[in-house]
């Protein structure tokens, strides 16, 4: 299966990550992609970078390597509303936000809680991803929150780097896509790349998915007609939340 996109990465501006961001884009470019998310840890994170990160982005160029670059966050949940670690402000402006759960921000309670949690985030208009959710340690209502995701236009993330940094994870992880393959929730699949060769390549994550027969029209990166019209669902959401 053809990956057209990873929109989960991170840069050393993320420290405990090793590839700069032009490293990320030819890494990319090589795997094929047309679209790279640049989204290091937002503030919450003690290896994250300053705010000004963020707000710094537009000297990057739009595209390198002749890949489309997605300039982003991935935000924190702070509390069980589902708030983020990023201000409206800056999150309007990034082209990309994945909205993760970790522990040393948001630290283990109950299920009813993160349930809580997931689903204030899936009614912020900004977030468009829904981060490695399986970890074990934050367990929630699958089937509550998948159902919340979906209402809300967000995408579920299938994520490879679970397989080799949260294998105690992967049960959770098969749980939560049945789950979208049952109330036909979009997912997508990332490297969450932590240092630039693991770009675009996530052939665990697909592997789970083809297991449990996951309908390919739900998974939304591997087809640039369908990623790209939900960039413009992104884009319409953005500016309708920004008025």
């Amino acid at each position: 299966m053809q990956i057209i996109a990873d929109t989960h990465t991170h840069t050393l501006a993320s420290t405990h990550a090793f590839s700069t961001i032009l490293e990320n884009a030819g890494a990319a470019s090589q795997a094929g992609l047309a679209y790279l998310g640049w989204t290091d840890h937002a503030s919450s994170m003690t290896d994250a970078p300053h705010i000004w990160h963020f707000g710094n982005m537009r000297v990057v160029p739009d595209e390198l390597c002749g890949v489309k670059l997605l300039k982003g966050a991935e935000a924190n949940l702070c509390d069980m509303e589902g708030h983020l670690d990023l201000p409206d402000s800056v999150l309007e402006k990034l082209g990309w936000v994945v909205a993760s759960i970790h522990d040393p921000v948001l630290p283990p309670d109950t299920a009813e809680d993160y349930t809580a949690a997931y689903i204030g985030a899936a009614r912020n208009p900004y977030v468009d991803v829904i981060g490695h959710s399986g970890l074990t340690r934050h367990p929630y209502d699958y089937e509550a929150g998948v159902k919340a995701f979906r209402d809300a236009g967000k995408l579920v993330e299938i994520n490879e780097g679970t397989f080799l940094s949260r294998p105690a994870s992967l049960e959770n992880c098969l749980k939560i896509a049945s789950c979208c393959k049952a109330y036909e929730c979009r997912v997508i699949v990332n490297s969450d790349a932590h240092f630039a060769a693991q770009i675009g390549r996530m052939p665990k994550a697909l592997a789970m998915l083809a297991e449990i027969g996951f309908p390919p029209e739900l998974i939304v990166n591997t087809s640039l007609d369908r990623f790209e019209a939900y960039l413009e669902e992104r884009r319409v959401r953005v500016s309708r939340a920004a008025v």
